[in-house]
């Protein structure tokens, strides 16, 4: 028992006894060592780098490095630290990197870089010893597509950029300027001469006057802080010390890597240059702008991706691709089966570089962002949209016209939509004139192709108005119509009928000589047994901003006389569920509530301007957009359905926004037109009697078309019928009339109804 209890306290004493320490310095080196020696030892050249022990050395190393951090002061420099910086250590591996030799070197010199500036915490990149072969490593990246280092090149840069992000002083050091820059400021020569005599001796002075950003000096002092006065290696950087811009830095390196066909690549580079362009400081952002082509390679690759997409692409397969979302599609991308229809994979890598480009504009600073919407306004839209939308073949009009439908429909960015409103529709706020295809000639044709010969043109083109004002931004709707209604003078000056009197006037004229009351054909349009108003009418939940729309009609008035404009014979909704009036009112409030909460904040007037204050006897012009949506509507029975529907589409959009005039103009039916103008109202009053006048050549009208409201609602089978535009078209023209009715209900107070 002695024995054994002896036996256990030698045991205990072994293990109690601390091993010498070892000696980090000396680790380090040998290490280095080996990694050098393989060079000197080594003839083959197929081995490939991870399976010899150089991966394992330069792990050990950066162990030792984080290890050396983590046990002593701070802001001071170990001696690991000091032989890495001294001897070049980072210059020499990214030579052997470059070399690529052991085949597959390069993956691990970038995965060495990437761990020792994502792990250390002492700061480095301001030191000439640590961002010289940053700089040169970063040339090396997104050179191949398709590379097999292309994940670490990806990490590699992303560290980069969230280190420029965490100190925006560090971009001075990486970035490498335009040879413009170089040339304002002293020859490259004599810059790189001074580089190299700065690591040699501490140079705190010259990183603080050397920095090409305003606020120089106090960074510089920041930079100078953060350099050990032991490792003599500290110099600054400048864009003079580069005679040209190289091929490849770093924004060139993302764009080019988010080209690649691995999903998570792609999207770890564009994560990298949001890093980037998002560093909220004002002179970082002036200096990207000054000293990267981030600008133009960003409008660049948009443009190479537009016109990736074959023109020989079905216009109706364009129209079934659903919004996008640059981070969600790259995630789906590498899951998602072979594409619906040939080109969708070019449009959607389109549309999600749009989405992105409208990501970066709200990230980036306000100067960067600006730069950027210019360089797209430039570089995209009129060097290549705007010829392509004035071109004389119509297949590629139309194709075009679509993408640019979609492109609207995605962007949100204040400044994308701004360029792209203004791009359209030019800046012109005075009134317009008629047949004035000089102030904006791509405004004047696009208007000009809502009424195109070709059907599918005007739809598409249609479509894109529609978009547009869906759009919070002022300018769309006051470009379009408000500007050609602030003064009112589609109103009659007459002191026989003043606005007092509107609801004695309840129809304008037909023509110059003819009365509405004088038609035969309208002497039965409003029986007595028809529509009861209190009946029709829905209630609301209360709305908090409810606004009453200026004027002195009322809202069952304006209601009414929607709902009674289409004949009994012509009325079949309320012979099929789930239509009529009733069904529009909930689509309608949604609509007005979204309209309403951002024109809220465009602080439109309240009620109408007084006519005192208007011109009087001044010729009145609706404008070109409404004038040919007005056009078009006169044509209702004679064109084709899906026309008919688009156009409605547009002008139920127009009619839903609150502005007094433009609710006075399209939703009042008792206004006092002033001679030679029309309304909304009475536009649709001669339809209705051309409508009158064909109904009676028509036997069975009413039962012809009840069958075809049941075919286009698949009730009934479609079947050849005789009329079919026309019944289409009266199908059509109930509906917008009802459609109308709900619009101008939502429009007012609840306590009105």
């Amino acid at each position: 028992m002695e024995v054994f209890s002896k036996l256990t306290s030698l045991f205990q004493q072994a293990l109690e006894t601390r091993e010498p320490s070892v000696n980090l310095h000396d680790s380090f080196v040998e290490h280095w060592k080996g990694i050098t020696n393989y060079y000197i030892e080594t003839s083959d050249e197929t081995t490939p780098a991870k399976q010899t022990d150089i991966p394992w050395r330069l792990k050990q190393m950066l162990d030792i490095l984080i290890y050396e951090e983590q046990h002593q002061e701070v802001e001071e420099t170990g001696p690991c630290m000091e032989y890495l910086l001294q001897h070049k250590l980072l210059e020499t591996l990214g030579t052997l990197g470059k070399a690529q030799y052991p085949p597959g070197m390069n993956q691990q010199v970038l995965i060495f870089f990437t761990k020792l500036l994502g792990q250390i915490q002492q700061p480095m990149l301001h030191i000439i010893n640590v961002y010289r072969p940053i700089q040169k490593l970063i040339r090396q990246c997104g050179l191949l597509p398709g590379s097999q280092s292309e994940k670490e090149e990806v990490q590699f840069l992303y560290v980069i950029c969230n280190k420029l992000k965490q100190d925006p002083y560090l971009l001075n050091y990486i970035l490498e300027a335009k040879s413009e820059v170089g040339k304002q400021r002293h020859n490259s020569t004599s810059g790189d001469e001074d580089g190299r005599h700065s690591a040699a001796k501490p140079s705190t002075a010259a990183a603080s006057s050397l920095s090409p950003l305003s606020d120089c000096t106090a960074l510089g002092s920041r930079a100078a802080g953060h350099a050990s006065p032991s490792t003599g290696t500290q110099a600054r950087p400048t864009s003079c010390s580069l005679a040209h811009k190289a091929d490849t830095n770093l924004v060139q390196a993302l764009i080019n890597l988010s080209k690649s066909q691995k999903s998570k690549i792609a999207l770890k580079s564009c994560e990298a240059l949001l890093l980037l362009v998002g560093i909220p400081k004002e002179e970082t952002a002036s200096y990207l702008i000054e000293n990267t082509a981030l600008c133009q390679l960003v409008t660049d690759r948009l443009c190479e991706l537009y016109s990736q997409v074959p023109t020989s692409i079905d216009p109706a397969d364009i129209e079934t691709v659903e919004r996008v979302t640059w981070r969600g599609q790259f995630s789906k991308r590498c899951t998602e089966e072979a594409a619906v229809f040939p080109g969708r994979e070019h449009l959607e890598a389109f549309l999600l570089w749009v989405d992105y480009c409208d990501h970066l504009l709200k990230e980036a600073h306000r100067l960067l962002a600006s730069s950027l919407a210019k360089a797209i306004h430039q570089r995209w839209l009129i060097a290549v949209i705007q010829p392509q939308l004035l071109q004389m073949s119509e297949i590629g009009m139309l194709i075009t016209t679509i993408l640019l439908t979609l492109v609207v429909r995605q962007i949100s960015s204040p400044l994308m939509l701004g360029e792209v409103v203004f791009f359209l529709l030019g800046n012109q706020k005075e009134p317009e004139l008629p047949m004035d295809s000089e102030s904006h000639a791509l405004r004047y044709h696009l208007i000009e192709h809502c009424d195109h010969i070709s059907d599918e043109i005007s739809v598409a083109t249609l479509r894109l108005f529609e978009q547009l004002l869906q759009k919070p931004h002022e300018h769309i709707i006051f470009n379009l119509v408000l500007r050609n209604l602030e003064l009112r003078s589609y109103i009659a000056h007459s002191s026989a009928c003043g606005l007092e009197d509107r609801h004695a006037v309840a129809h304008e004229q037909l023509d110059d000589t003819e009365e509405l009351e004088e038609d035969p054909f309208f002497t039965g349009m409003y029986p007595e047994s028809g529509f009861q108003g209190s009946e029709q009418l829905l209630s609301l939940p209360p709305r908090e901003t409810a606004v009453r729309p200026a004027g002195n009609t009322g809202v069952n008035d304006i209601v009414n006389s929607f709902l009674c404009l289409v004949p009994q014979e012509a009325k079949t909704s309320q012979n099929v569920l789930e239509s009529g009036y009733d069904t529009y009112v909930h689509d309608a409030h949604t609509l007005f509530q979204d309209c309403t909460s951002y024109s809220l904040e465009w602080g439109w007037p309240q009620e109408l301007r007084p006519l005192e204050s208007s011109t009087p006897d001044s010729d009145f012009y609706e404008g070109h957009f409404l004038k040919v949506l007005f056009d078009r509507i006169t044509r209702i029975l004679d064109q084709p359905y899906e026309l008919n529907l688009q156009i409605t589409s547009v002008v139920s959009k127009l009619a839903v926004f609150s502005h007094p005039h433009l609710h006075e103009y399209l939703l009042d039916p008792y206004i006092n037109l002033a001679p030679g103008s029309r309304s909304l109202f009475s536009v649709l009053v001669r339809v209705i009697g051309d409508l009158m006048q064909r109904i009676q050549h028509i036997p069975n009208f009413s039962g012809k078309l009840l069958l075809v409201r049941e075919q286009l609602i698949g009730l009934e089978p479609e079947a050849m019928t005789d009329h079919l535009t026309l019944l289409k078209g009266v199908t059509v023209l109930e509906e917008f009339c009802e459609e109308l009715a709900a619009i101008a209900f939502v429009k007012y107070p609840v306590e009105e109804h």
